[in-house]
């Protein structure tokens, strides 16, 4: 990368030596192990269980119509929303929360979930700041849902957000041919080779400074 930095006219540094271990003196590297992402605290929020979830789900299903409902919003990625969810659960991006409210039906609560809830925790938080409706977590997520072996619903059911949360390739979801797409990738694996044939794109492995 930096070769192709430096000829594209960036100004390009490298370290060969980064000195001896973490503690040494001189020493760039600090630390040792695995890195391990800094993680923030999880916000204090209310919480029930999944069976507290199925209780009210099964006592909502006896109100009249129009009527206050406890509503699911599920924060797990797209992907696994479509493949299994609680039912009656709706999904959104986070970061769409404020204009998905305007969205919901009457809700006499919010639960808050997703894969495991740590994303829940602080979806949840940005919820009770902007709404009055009673905001809680189910407690473990959909994992815990479906580790008690309660029921899931499959398919785009209830998406309150386009499904943009994952990068998806230009081809994906198209009659592209299978041939068409091996050419691609013939030729990209071929490119360094068809540059040195070329001998006219003024690319060059730079030496040590």
């Amino acid at each position: 990368t930096a070769h192709w930095l430096a000829q594209l006219g960036w100004q390009v540094g490298w370290l060969t030596d980064v000195g001896g271990a973490p503690g040494e003196q001189g020493a760039l590297a600090t630390e040792a192990g695995a890195w391990r992402p800094p993680a923030r605290p999880f916000p204090a929020v209310a919480t029930l269980s999944p069976a507290e979830l199925a209780d009210l789900l099964a006592h909502d299903a006896t109100l009249p119509a129009g009527a206050p409902r406890t509503v699911v919003l599920n924060f797990a990625t797209s992907a696994h929303h479509v493949k299994a969810h609680i039912p009656g659960a709706r999904w959104l991006l986070r970061a769409q929360l404020a204009q998905v409210l305007r969205q919901l039906p009457p809700a006499s609560r919010l639960v808050a979930t997703c894969g495991s809830s740590a994303l829940a925790r602080f979806a949840a938080a940005d919820l009770a700041r902007l709404t009055d409706t009673p905001v809680v977590v189910l407690a473990g997520g959909n994992e815990a849902w479906v580790a008690e072996g309660r029921p899931v619903q499959a398919g785009e059911h209830g998406l309150l957000s386009p499904r943009i949360d994952r990068y998806r390739r230009p081809y994906e979801g198209t009659d592209a041919p299978r041939e068409a797409m091996q050419a691609y990738l013939d030729w990209e694996f071929g490119l360094v080779a068809q540059l040195g044939r070329d001998g006219t794109h003024g690319f060059r492995v730079l030496g040590p400074a």
